[in-house]
């Protein structure tokens, strides 16, 4: 299979973007990722945007949070860009982090449940069923798709759950249609990361083979290692800073976080980064991306598939993003 995918953040701009979109799609790219992290760029625009130019590619969301639409303005989002670009839209849904979901007032309790409910009353919505529920956090009552133009048919989104932690990645095992599993973890995280997956599946009656599984994946192409490398540390000082999960995930020394915490603020500035950037060691950033030259980075992509990953999701560090996509072509046996 040509599986191999495109991840785009807030690094370019959003027209360059598109650009980059459809080049990827010409290459064979399977799909391309929007995020939605911090307080910078909305996922769903960009997703518009990239489904308007092209013909084939998947656009996916990696990931927007389950706290902040109303579930009916989500199930209608969803269902208005599948209607742009029918049968290409992938959900990819996280339970957001802390502390900026505390520090713009929403208070993340019971993610699990509320996970739940959110996949649950979603995937009913899109099927275009009338739905009464009465949960935790999600309380509907005879809700519908009020579809009266257009197509009046169950839609097709597969619904994955962005999964971290050992209990979110066992629930996506159980309900979701795959997991979008995080960057910045080395290749053997994964081991876990499938137990946790078939055991999740083993509640619902499936396999760990019918669980889809895309892997972000850190990446940074140059034909000189070192300028890749360095290209890396620009993007991991930022997010061992502000994301703890990821940090944790990563292994990463406290003492290392709590340096590059105290010179990063919140936003980040580019000389802040510049200057925290030297304390990120090289031996991580090979460890937890795949930078390098083309064969560098090809190889360490490899690792990610044969740990479980079952698409790569490239995400440009920097650099040249048209050598980025050269390097993989969206050809599996290019890897």
């Amino acid at each position: 299979m040509e599986r191999v995918a495109l991840y785009l953040q807030d690094s370019h701009d959003l027209r360059d973007g598109l650009d980059c979109v459809r080049y990827a799609e010409s290459q064979g790219f399977e799909a391309v990722w929007q995020a939605e992290s911090r307080l910078v760029r909305d996922a769903i625009v960009p997703m518009a945007a990239y489904a308007a130019v092209t013909e084939r590619i998947k656009v996916g969301s990696a990931v927007i949070n389950n706290w902040s639409r109303n579930i009916g303005l989500l199930a209608s989002t969803f269902l208005t860009l599948d209607d742009l670009a029918p049968n290409r839209i992938v959900c990819g849904i996280g339970a957001w982090w802390d502390p900026l979901a505390k520090n713009v007032g929403i208070e993340r309790k019971k993610p699990l449940t509320a996970m739940r409910e959110t996949v649950t009353v979603l995937r009913r919505l899109l099927n275009l069923e009338r739905v009464t529920f009465g949960g935790e956090f999600i309380h509907v009552n005879g809700i519908e798709l009020d579809v009266v133009h257009g197509r009046r048919e169950p839609r097709n989104v597969p619904i994955l759950i962005g999964a971290t932690g050992d209990q979110m990645m066992e629930l996506a095992g159980e309900i979701a249609d795959g997991v979008v599993l995080n960057y910045c973890v080395p290749p053997e995280h994964n081991d876990r990361a499938m137990e946790l997956l078939e055991s999740g599946a083993k509640k619902s009656g499936r396999r760990l083979e019918e669980i889809d599984r895309p892997q972000l994946i850190v990446c940074s192409v140059d034909e000189e290692h070192d300028k890749a490398i360095e290209a890396s540390k620009m993007l991991l000082c930022q997010y061992l800073a502000q994301q703890p999960h990821i940090a944790k995930a990563s292994g990463v020394s406290q003492d290392v976080v709590a340096e590059i915490q105290s010179i990063l603020g919140w936003p980040a500035t580019k000389e802040q980064i510049n200057k925290a950037r030297h304390l990120v060691p090289d031996d991580l950033v090979l460890r937890i991306t795949a930078s390098g030259t083309p064969d560098e980075a090809r190889a360490k992509v490899q690792e990610y598939i044969r740990r479980g990953c079952t698409s790569p999701i490239l995400y440009p560090a920097g650099g040249n993003m048209k050598l980025l996509i050269d390097t993989f072509q969206g050809k599996a046996e290019s890897l």
